[in-house]
């Protein structure tokens, strides 16, 4: 590892690819699995559909049919 960051460090790059590599280091060191699974849609709580008692209605009443 030491050796990829001593080549990486000797290359010489223009600013977009400097800027390109420092944003991918970032993304990698926040976390790109969650950040692909913030923008696909993924929830990390999920919400229990209540059938009957409190919370069954939009006023959480109970339905008269």
């Amino acid at each position: 590892m030491h050796k990829n960051v001593q080549t990486l460090l000797q290359k010489e790059m223009t600013r977009k690819e400097f800027m390109a590599t420092l944003g991918f280091g970032a993304a990698t060191v926040m976390g790109f699995g969650s950040i692909l699974k913030l923008l696909g849609g993924a929830s990390a709580t999920s919400k229990k559909q209540v059938s009957s008692g409190y919370g069954s209605s939009a006023y959480g009443g109970s339905k008269v049919s």
